[in-house]
């Protein structure tokens, strides 16, 4: 028998597919988004070749559309899902190419990236209603020869279009997905406004002990190369001037008694915990690109954790203690 897109088993397998694509381009969206070093696995690539291989099925997911508003035996509420979804992911491939190219940032208030992620975010709610008013399932049958030869031509025209798209549209992304910028941005998590910390006023607590600035400045301290690389979709490298968490335990007296990890709290009240076996890769920083840090990064001093996305880099930090509580048990991203 001979299998294609149209009749309902076609349209059936194109829903089918389309919903492993959308869940495939979130999954890896969100992967490439909090993880902070490069895989042999490019799960950026991954997420556009997901994307594009999308906009390749577009053409049969189009005519079932147009076939089901034309008739009358299709539900509104059906109708209304296959246009929400239409525009959900039209919006957000064309929000992550657009960024991908660096060429915009902002669309009015939004920046290309909160676009991006809102409009996933809607695609993913809109193809679970439709998948729980619809009752698409997957068949015994679908796995068949000539189903498997459209998906490998369709994974293979998603793989060249993705080549192609690095190649030549996205030359300045990152494998996180960022784009480079020629300065650092100021950015914060969520509504953590600028901290204007006074100088006299701040110190911070590291263990038993306490550091003011002029203290802090008096340790050992490096000079390093990090790049930030922040969550909203940039990317900078800033030469950095800190010392190491390992040293500032070791001057603050700080013992291991069995502590689990170290938990990094800011003014705000936004912390983030990081295992003990890390202090030699965390630093706390006084200056970047020779000058001190401004408000908006962080002033009187700040976390720089390379390798790690820039919701790990803790600003205006005014407690650095040993905890009980794992490393592992605070969410991927943080809530607060």
């Amino acid at each position: 028998m001979r299998v294609s897109f149209r009749g309902r088993q076609g349209a059936r397998r194109v829903d089918l597919v389309l919903g492993l694509l959308v869940a495939a381009g979130v999954l890896t969206g969100a992967a490439a988004n909090t993880i902070g070093v490069n895989w042999p696995l490019d799960l950026i690539q991954v997420h556009a070749g997901a994307a594009l291989a999308i906009l390749l099925l577009a053409p049969w997911k189009y005519v079932v559309i147009r076939r089901g508003l034309g008739s009358n035996r299709r539900g509104r509420g059906r109708k209304a899902l296959s246009l929400a979804l239409l525009a959900f992911v039209l919006v957000t491939i064309g929000s992550g190419l657009l960024h991908s190219t660096g060429g915009v940032d902002r669309v009015g208030p939004l920046t290309l990236m909160q676009i991006h992620v809102g409009a996933a975010i809607g695609a993913l709610l809109t193809v679970a209603a439709h998948f729980a008013g619809h009752h698409v399932r997957p068949r015994r049958t679908d796995p068949d020869r000539r189903a498997l030869l459209r998906l490998g031509a369709l994974g293979a025209g998603a793989a060249v279009t993705t080549a192609a798209w690095d190649t030549w549209g996205a030359t300045d992304r990152r494998f996180s997905g960022s784009i480079r910028q020629d300065r650092l941005l100021v950015t914060s998590w969520f509504d953590d406004g600028v901290q204007r910390i006074d100088q006299a006023d701040w110190r911070v607590r590291v263990g038993p002990a306490g550091f003011d600035l002029a203290g802090l400045l008096a340790l050992p301290q490096e000079r390093f190369t990090a790049v930030l690389d922040c969550t909203s979709g940039w990317y900078g490298s800033g030469q950095w001037d800190g010392v190491r968490l390992s040293a500032l335990f070791e001057a603050a007296g700080v013992r291991d008694d069995g502590w689990r990890s170290v938990e990094v709290r800011s003014a705000t009240g936004y912390a983030r915990w990081f295992g003990p076996g890390t202090l030699d890769d965390l630093w706390l920083v006084t200056a970047v690109d020779g000058r001190p840090l401004t408000y908006g990064h962080g002033f009187p001093a700040r976390l720089v954790a390379p390798g790690r996305r820039g919701f790990w880099w803790v600003k205006w930090v005014t407690s650095i203690q040993p905890s009980a509580r794992p490393p592992w048990a605070q969410s991927v991203f943080p809530l607060s």
